[in-house]
C-alpha cells in the first residue's frame, strides 16, 4: 500500500469510527431485527469505502453516510420482500427522517456538553446551579448576595452566548464554518 493509499485509508477509518455509531443507531431504526441492522452496515461499510473517491468533502461524509445507508436499507428491504415482517418502503422513509432528526437532537446535545464545558466555572456552576431541579432563583440570588433581576441578566448572557458557541459548532460540524 503506498503512502496515498494509506492517507485515504487512514482518513476513511477516522471519519468512519466517528460516525459508526450514530449511524448503527439510524439503520437499526430501519430494519427490524439487530441481524438485520448488521447485515446492513456491512453493506454500507462496503459502500462507503468502495466509493469513497466520489465524497466531494471530509465534511460532508456523516449526511453521505447516512444516504448510503437508507439505500442499503432500502435495499435491504427489497431483497427481504418476500419476508411477511418486512417494513414498507413508505414507513422505512418515514423511519429514516425521524432517525436522522434525533441524531440531529443527539449532535446538539453533544455541541451544548462540548460549550458548556468551555464556559468559566463561575458561569458553569451558575447555569448548573439555576437548572438544578427545584431551584428558586429568587433564593438562589439572595444566597448569593444579588438582586433576582441581575441573576436573571446573567443567566440570559450565559444562554446567548451558548446559543452561539452551538451554532457554531453545529456549522463546523456541516462544514460549514
Amino acid at each position: 500500500m503506498n503512502s496515498r493509499e494509506r492517507d485515504k485509508h487512514d482518513q476513511f477509518l477516522q471519519l468512519y469510527v466517528e460516525t459508526e455509531s450514530s449511524l448503527r443507531g439510524f439503520v437499526r431504526s430501519l430494519v427490524p431485527t439487530l441481524e438485520d441492522a448488521k447485515e446492513v452496515m456491512q453493506g454500507t461499510a462496503a459502500v462507503l469505502w468502495r466509493k469513497f473517491d466520489s465524497l466531494d468533502s471530509p465534511d460532508n461524509f456523516r449526511r453521505w453516510a447516512f444516504g448510503v445507508a437508507r439505500f442499503e436499507a432500502l435495499s435491504y428491504r427489497r431483497d427481504k420482500a418476500r419476508d411477511r415482517h418486512v417494513f414498507s418502503e413508505k414507513l422505512v422513509m418515514q423511519l429514516a427522517k425521524e432517525a436522522e432528526s434525533e441524531s440531529d437532537l443527539n449532535l446538539e446535545e453533544k455541541a451544548l456538553e462540548k460549550c458548556v464545558s468551555k464556559l468559566p466555572e463561575k458561569h458553569r456552576n451558575l447555569i448548573q446551579q439555576a437548572y438544578s431541579k427545584g431551584t428558586k432563583i429568587d433564593k438562589m440570588a439572595q444566597s448569593a448576595g444579588r438582586t433576582p433581576m441581575s441573576l436573571y441578566k446573567a443567566l440570559h448572557r450565559i444562554r446567548i452566548s451558548l446559543a452561539d458557541c452551538i451554532r457554531k459548532d453545529l456549522k463546523q460540524q456541516e462544514g460549514l464554518a
